[in-house]
């Protein structure tokens, strides 16, 4: 499938737009996601409809507190993402390719109707980073939004403005992720930059139901003046918010001990001071 945003240079590279790292690609080579792929021809997206995760989830696991509690979401995964997460909980999909099936928008929507019976409300787009299937979404969330379902985004929202726009209608909630909060902790740690986050969750929360998940790592993001800039600068879209404080444990190349209650519980203390909803998640 032909990737979405992006132009041949005069350098002769493709010039990738999806998302703010603004890949440079040379003939036979990947962008840094590696779902994308440019032939010298044709900019690639390889990921296209290949669904590596598929499950009937409650919708508290995206995870959505606030929105329609107690139903269940058929939720999809593929492969992918655009951070270098050392600590990523899903790495084994997030940070390799893995195996697939195969799965049209087409597909995806009449999945989603046949669990209609079992309390499914629509599709989640979750496991990886779902942006990068940005050209397979797009195709299924009006689908999705055709019949009647809804559609929500667990993302950690590095996405370009642009592309972000042709989402927006579609999208019922998301679940953005917000790492940290400071643009140390995004560079070193994410290979990515604060600020695009902070946009997306600003023009997502404009037009749809968002919730935002910190996953608090010992000794990097649990510092208490970061989460007091946190969730201030979240109650200044609205006090409404809700923020998961999510308990990290040692996966991918991260062995650090897994975040201590007390701290998990601190945090929450310090974020109530500006926000209605915080919630503590993996304990």
């Amino acid at each position: 499938m032909e990737a979405a945003y992006y132009e041949i240079g005069r350098d002769g590279r493709a010039a990738c737009r999806l998302c703010p790292h603004h890949c440079h690609i040379a003939s036979g080579h990947h962008g840094r996601c590696r779902t994308r792929y440019y032939d010298g021809h044709t900019l690639q997206a390889l990921n296209y409809g290949q669904c590596t995760a598929i499950a009937l989830d409650p919708v508290e696991k995206k995870p959505l507190a606030y929105f329609h509690p107690g139903s269940l979401i058929l939720s999809l995964g593929s492969w992918g993402c655009n951070f270098t997460c050392p600590f990523c909980q899903n790495w084994q999909i997030s940070q390799q390719e893995a195996p697939f099936r195969e799965l049209t928008p087409e597909r995806a929507l009449a999945l989603a109707q046949h669990y209609e019976a079992d309390g499914n409300i629509g599709l989640a787009y979750t496991y990886n980073e779902p942006t990068l299937s940005y050209e397979f979404i797009s195709r299924t969330a009006r689908l999705v939004h055709e019949a009647g379902l809804v559609n929500v985004m667990v993302s950690n929202g590095y996405i370009e403005k642009e592309p972000l726009r042709g989402l927006l209608p579609y999208m019922d909630a998301w679940n953005i992720d917000l790492k940290g909060f400071s643009q140390d902790f995004y560079q070193s740690l994410c290979g990515a930059s604060l600020q695009p986050v902070l946009d997306t969750i600003e023009a997502a929360a404009a037009v749809s139901h968002v919730e935002v998940t910190t996953l608090v790592i010992p000794g990097e993001n649990d510092d208490p003046a970061q989460m007091d800039a946190e969730a201030r600068w979240l109650s200044s879209i609205s006090p409404d918010i809700p923020l998961h404080l999510t308990r990290y444990f040692p996966q991918y190349h991260w062995s650090a001990p897994m975040t201590p209650l007390r701290t998990l519980k601190q945090l929450q203390s310090v974020a109530s001071r500006y926000l209605h909803h915080v919630l503590l998640g993996n304990v």
